[in-house]
């Protein structure tokens, strides 16, 4: 493959930043006029992409804070997707870098984006069941329950359902925020809030495999001090239920998909 030559990289290096960020100088043979006109359909259409997947973010201060955002969010980052819809994760992890740094103009700005943009996530995940292996009267405490890939338990330090340019937090509240992301058998995400009993429990099926119901439980049990575990599984029996009721948990896996 021939390497472009210098000048001609050099030329494409110059437009780039200048694209990206309207104080840089053009190349020279083009018309400021011009470049402007690229320079504004580039930003506009970010501008549009950013707004329409962070509309709270959008609206919590003056519309030129949110402008300013998102310009500095063009000029500095450098995204790895060509797709429109996951522009809102390199978005998050831009301010998850600025997080790190102690940065942040709001301490639970990157956060209320996770919050905004985790709905479209799961509204275009492709993630798929298979009902082969999953007996869906199973044994909940004795079995190993299977959590719905599209059921997302999450957990945030500020309550992200509340923030509104009339309610920035800015301390961390003593408990965390908790939910359930589902997408329905019609496609429609719903979020609910979940105490952090819930939370834990779906997190520890999500991700701690092979193990059952009442392993799950007891570990819980053991984690919040609980003395009586017997009379503590009794009552976590029937969330265990009620979550399969809500099609949350789809049932256990089948023995043969386990030994196989």
């Amino acid at each position: 493959m021939h390497r472009a030559p210098d000048s001609l990289r050099a030329q494409q290096l110059t437009l780039t930043r200048a694209l990206r960020d309207p104080r840089e100088p053009g190349p020279e043979g083009i018309e400021p006029r011009r470049l402007k006109v690229y320079q504004d359909l580039l930003y506009n259409n970010l501008h549009s992409l950013l707004s329409a997947q962070f509309p709270v973010i959008a609206h919590l201060r003056e519309t030129g804070w949110w402008e300013a955002l998102v310009r500095d969010f063009f000029r500095e980052h450098r995204a790895r997707t060509p797709l429109f819809p996951e522009l809102g994760q390199e978005f998050i992890a831009w301010l998850a870098q600025y997080e790190e740094r102690g940065q942040l103009p709001m301490p639970f700005l990157r956060e209320l984006a996770h919050y905004e943009w985790v709905e479209l996530a799961l509204a275009i995940s492709d993630a798929e069941v298979d009902e082969s292996t999953i007996d869906p009267l199973g044994d909940l405490l004795d079995g190993i329950p299977v959590l719905s890939p599209l059921a997302w338990p999450l957990a945030y330090r500020f309550p992200v359902d509340r923030i509104r340019a009339d309610f920035q937090p800015t301390e961390v509240p003593p408990e965390p925020s908790c939910f359930l992301l589902q997408r329905d058998a019609h496609d429609k995400v719903r979020f609910s809030r979940i105490d952090v009993a819930s939370y834990l429990l779906l997190t520890r099926i999500q991700q701690i495999h092979g193990l059952s119901g009442r392993q799950h439980l007891q570990a819980l049990a053991e984690m919040t001090t609980n003395a009586d575990v017997e009379a503590y599984l009794v009552k976590a029996a029937g969330l265990l239920q009620q979550l399969r009721d809500r099609n949350v948990i789809l049932g256990i896996q089948r023995e043969e998909a386990t030994t196989g």
